[in-house]
């Protein structure tokens, strides 16, 4: 596929998939993400609950039909940036249709991004995919980033990232091999296997919940830019601000930039 093609892809239909959970599901997923023992209602089925960010794992195939049928080199595409909003709470089991398409492709000069969305009557959901390559095609730039500039975050939370917790979250659906499987961490330039960025962006979202006062499931709107992998095993920084803006920083940088979480007010 040539860099001139990439416009073409613009309102493409991804198609639509009948998807279902169980309870199993949802407990493993919040397990993945750092639920705590005292959160019983994350983990245990008795008036259990499910965290809205279990909807991206469940819509995960359909950036990947896209990577699949030739609109970039899977090999070298990264996950830019996530955005979520929340129509309904997820039932503890059930299923659902998932609807996706291609809902913009920028054009960033030597590099095209495309937005891939899901949506469904619980969730709105747009993967951000950097596509290097497969810009120059003469199409508009997009939306630029907005630098998170609100002064001093006023909270700053430490968030410990388990040793396991990419083999967690992989059995919730994302399965590709860089956060498993060290030789294929190395052929993208990683010392090991990192984790995913959806599961940081999840585990995330735990933590800002505890500063605003709120329950996790109450997330009504979530998004983050990708900037530097997380590897299990570390401690990360989640730095928040009172607008639900928020950061994720790692001994290394930034992880998660122009974040923002939005809860329920009880």
């Amino acid at each position: 596929m040539t860099a001139q093609d990439a416009s073409s892809w613009i309102g493409r239909e991804l198609g639509s998939r009948r998807v279902a959970w169980d309870e199993r599901d949802v407990m493993l997923f919040a397990l993945a993400v750092g639920a705590r023992p005292d959160q019983l209602d994350l983990v245990f089925e008795r008036d259990l609950r499910v965290l809205p960010t279990f909807g991206l794992s469940l819509a995960q195939w359909a950036p990947d039909v896209l990577g699949d049928a030739g609109a970039f080199d899977v090999g070298k595409a990264l996950h830019g940036s996530q955005r979520m909003n929340v129509r309904a709470p997820l039932p503890p089991s059930g299923g659902v249709t998932l609807n996706s398409r291609v809902s913009a492709v920028w054009d960033k000069g030597r590099a095209a991004i495309f937005d891939v969305t899901v949506d469904c009557e619980l969730f709105e959901a747009t993967w951000s995919i950097f596509a290097p390559g497969q810009g120059g095609f003469g199409g508009d730039r997009g939306p630029s980033s907005v630098a998170q500039d609100g002064g001093d975050p006023s909270d700053r939370r430490q968030l410990p990232i388990a040793s396991n917790s990419a083999l967690l979250y992989r059995l919730s659906g994302d399965r590709h091999h860089i956060h498993v499987d060290p030789e294929a961490a190395r052929g993208i330039g990683q010392p090991r296997p990192i984790l995913h960025g959806l599961a940081t962006l999840s585990a995330a979202t735990l933590v800002l919940a505890d500063i605003a006062g709120a329950h996790p499931c109450d997330l009504m709107e979530l998004g983050g830019r990708f900037s530097s992998p997380v590897f299990p095993g570390e401690s990360v920084d989640v730095l928040s601000w009172p607008d639900g803006a928020f950061r994720v920083e790692t001994p290394r940088g930034v992880a998660i930039d122009g974040g923002r979480a939005v809860f329920a007010t009880p």
